[in-house]
């Protein structure tokens, strides 16, 4: 009993140091999510993309703005032995009146892929923190698990001395021995197993987070951010979700393709205006050399008849893509609800398994307790206290994973309700705002550098 006794209290110990939050810069689940909204690389490149589709507006917006261009031309020419230099400049401006609606539409439908590229990166924004969220407490967990392997190692180490040693004396046989060596030994390699995850979730957190997991303090469930029942989350999610929002935008901006594709259909007025100075020059003289000035100034109408069948496939096409486009919506909706019903109910079975595995846990000590007493007045052997052991650190170990999975199921509730944010985490943090890129470009005639000085 005093072995035991020596054994058990440090890991009891150990155990509980592993499971409280540590006291000195430690790293806290928010701090992790933190540096993942701003470091992580495919977040970042989701945010560009945005940018990327900021400039669609602008582009749109110039099809009903003018165009001038300017030309020059110089030529000589030999006739007869006579030198002939030409010379011609000038300036014209174009300028669209009515193009059957289609600018105004592509303007809208620009504006409508936006606002879906936005809800997208939101969506982007979602999966990040809930990854980061799943990597922080994957770190943790396979920390503790790590841990407790180390522990039973440890553990079984001393059984196989105890066993020699009692062989020795003739208390044992060669048989119990060999069953502590055997455990022993499978410990070993279940701890190699261990630190090489360790090892491989260090890298995960890493790539998501931006930074080498250090001294990283326990968390809890998000549990006053969740809706209070499965049917107020179904409700959120299919309300707020970026996946539904951004299918119904799409939905829009497929609409306004119809309608654009349709404009090409009906008449097309132009103006245009230009200024033209030309020269002559011939050498021996002639009555032709001189400048020239010219001015002219004009409307041109357009009425399409027939455009190879062209502009009615595009037609047709754009109904079909718009067709898909209410589709995807019931799609995205299908999957969100899903998604909430898969993470309230893991959620629940998580909570559940908590409160079991604790009582497991405790009857699984004492019966190791019991165990180890039992076999030192010679009513149990060695097989039974290793069996015994190995109870307590499966119970344990279940623990821990159940933990993880609480904590992780309740982000994944916030992620299928798309309510998790860093406004709504009030992660200390500058919150990225695309709509700032998106106003400083949408109207900009002219500049080929990007807001940001590029």
């Amino acid at each position: 009993m005093s072995f035991y006794r020596r054994f058990l209290i440090p890991m009891v110990a150990t155990t509980a140091l592993i499971s409280s939050p540590a006291v000195v810069s430690a790293e806290t689940i928010f701090g992790a999510l933190a540096k993942a909204y701003q470091n992580n690389s495919t977040l970042n490149a989701e945010r560009a993309g945005v940018r990327v589709t900021d400039e669609g507006v602008a582009i749109a917006k110039s099809g009903m703005r003018p165009r001038v261009e300017a030309s020059a031309s110089a030529g000589l020419a030999t006739n007869d032995g006579t030198d002939i230099r030409t010379g011609e400049f000038g300036i014209a401006l174009t300028q669209p009146i009515f193009d059957g609606f289609q600018t105004r539409n592509n303007v809208q439908a620009a504006e409508a892929t936006v606002r879906a590229a936005n809800e997208a990166l939101r969506n982007q924004e979602l999966d990040i923190l809930f990854n980061a969220a799943s990597a922080y407490m994957d770190v943790i967990r396979d920390r503790q698990i790590a841990a407790l392997r180390a522990q039973n190692l440890e553990f079984l180490q001393e059984q196989v001395r105890s066993a020699r040693s009692r062989f020795e004396v003739g208390e044992g046989t060669r048989t119990d021995v060999a069953q502590a060596e055997a455990r022993q030994q499978a410990a070993l390699a279940q701890l190699s197993a261990a630190r090489a995850s360790v090892t491989a979730q260090s890298a995960v957190y890493r790539q998501i987070i931006g930074d080498a997991p250090g001294n990283l303090k326990a968390a809890s469930p998000v549990g006053k951010l969740m809706p209070n029942n499965l049917d107020g989350a179904l409700s959120t999610g299919l309300a707020q979700h970026p996946v539904v929002k951004a299918r119904q935008h799409q939905i829009d901006a497929a609409s306004f393709k119809v309608k654009s594709s349709e404009g090409t259909f009906l008449p097309q007025v132009s103006g245009s205006a230009g200024l033209t100075h030309s020269y002559r020059n011939s050498s021996p003289g002639s009555l032709q050399d001189g400048s020239f000035d010219q001015a002219s100034i004009g409307l041109k109408l357009t009425v399409p008849i027939y455009q190879g069948g062209l502009a009615s496939a595009q037609v047709r096409q754009n109904k079909e893509s718009l067709g898909q486009a209410r589709i995807n919506l019931d799609v995205a909706r299908d999957q969100v609800r899903s998604a909430v019903v898969s993470a309230w109910t893991q959620y629940q079975a998580a909570r559940e398994s908590v409160a079991a595995n604790r009582e497991v846990v405790r009857a699984a000590q004492l019966a190791l307790d019991g165990v180890i007493e039992e076999r030192n007045v010679g009513q149990r052997t060695t097989l039974d206290v290793l069996n015994a052991q190995a109870d307590v650190i499966d119970a344990k170990i279940s623990l821990v994973s159940a933990e993880r999975d609480v904590v992780v199921a309740s982000y994944a509730i916030l992620s299928a309700t798309g309510r998790l944010s860093a406004s709504t985490l009030g992660l200390q943090v500058a919150e990225y705002k695309p709509q700032e890129h998106y106003e400083a470009v949408k109207d900009k005639w002219y500049g080929l550098r990007t807001p940001d000085g590029r």
